[in-house]
């Protein structure tokens, strides 16, 4: 077995990536930096083999053997977390990999997903909750990989797990009474808030001209009444984006109303209306070009910016 090695080629700018079961490379992004590296020897890592289920949380096979745990960062914020996960998705199934389970954000669980798989703890990884991908596969000779891809406005992360191919055996049902989502959920708003002084709500999905959010739940708007009701002392300002299509004052109006929707939900949750505010910018503070859909889906957007109380 061969450690995994970080070698950057500058002519092809390539970070690589050697697997201790079975001689597996994977090619990073140039500009790949090793944040933090972990291994246990023997170890074990509950492998996610599907998405988080309310009955059984999340169902996962128990690998056993050299368990080799890592964090990279990628500083490319223009990369989507698919424009990451795919091309080490392609590398895999070429070097023999089944692809075990595929996921993305929601679909693998959100938060109940995030906070009940491994995840090598921030500043050395970084998830969205709203925008991350989760992959796991078995190798031919039944080691398995997963890879956890997620990104903040200044890099994209890459979290590698790979376990050799002892003994696996299938997890026991997880116990009946978990620890209270909320207290989780707001771990996350503490994290983007506190370290960033803003948290983009990418969760939000209005139609075209709306600003109603629906009946559903909104993960991200959760996790920040959480976070309002544990730090009574910290206030948030919902700020309303929109492109730049139309007038200054009627996307300023409807990007307001946006925001009035978003602080509308939290304060729905009991958080009080002193810990609240909302305003409209409409297009003036863009995050990508309104020259392309791509980038006018980006700037309409609502973010919650951190503010104390006094």
């Amino acid at each position: 077995m061969t450690n995994i090695t970080r070698r950057l080629a500058e002519a092809a700018l390539l970070a690589m990536l050697c697997s201790p079961a079975a001689a597996l490379e994977l090619t990073l992004p140039g500009g790949a930096r090793l944040m933090g590296e972990r291994i246990s020897d023997p170890g074990s890592y509950a492998v996610p083999t599907g998405p988080w289920q309310d009955e059984t949380g999340i169902p996962v096979i128990r690998s056993e053997g050299r368990i080799l745990r890592q964090a990279w960062r990628i500083p490319s914020p223009d990369l989507t977390t698919l424009q990451v996960l795919a091309p080490l998705r392609e590398q895999l199934e070429a070097e023999g990999y089944e692809i075990v389970f595929d996921c993305a954000s929601a679909r693998c669980g959100g938060f109940d997903f995030r906070f009940g798989t491994e995840v090598i703890p921030a500043p050395e990884m970084y998830v969205d909750l709203t925008a991350f991908r989760f992959l796991s596969a078995q190798g031919p000779g039944g080691d398995h990989v997963t890879l956890l891809v997620s990104r903040s406005n200044a890099a994209s992360y890459v979290q590698v797990i790979q376990s050799g191919g002892g003994e696996q055996t299938e997890a026991p049902t997880p116990p009946e009474n978990p620890p209270p989502a909320a207290v989780q959920v707001a771990d996350v708003a503490n994290f983007e808030l506190e370290a960033k002084g803003h948290m983009i709500l990418r969760d939000l999905r209005f139609e075209s001209g709306s600003a109603s959010l629906g009946d559903d739940a909104v993960a991200s708007l959760d996790a920040i009444a959480a976070y309002l009701a544990e730090t009574p002392d910290r206030r948030v300002l919902f700020v309303g984006h929109t492109d730049a299509t139309g007038s200054l004052e009627a996307n300023i109006a409807v990007s307001r109303a946006r925001a009035d929707a978003a602080m509308d939900y939290v304060r729905g949750k009991g958080v009080a209306a002193a810990q609240l505010g909302s305003e409209g910018a409409g297009y003036l503070a863009p995050v990508a070009s309104n020259l392309t859909e791509v980038g006018r889906e980006e700037n309409r957007r609502v973010e919650a910016i951190l503010l104390p109380t006094e």
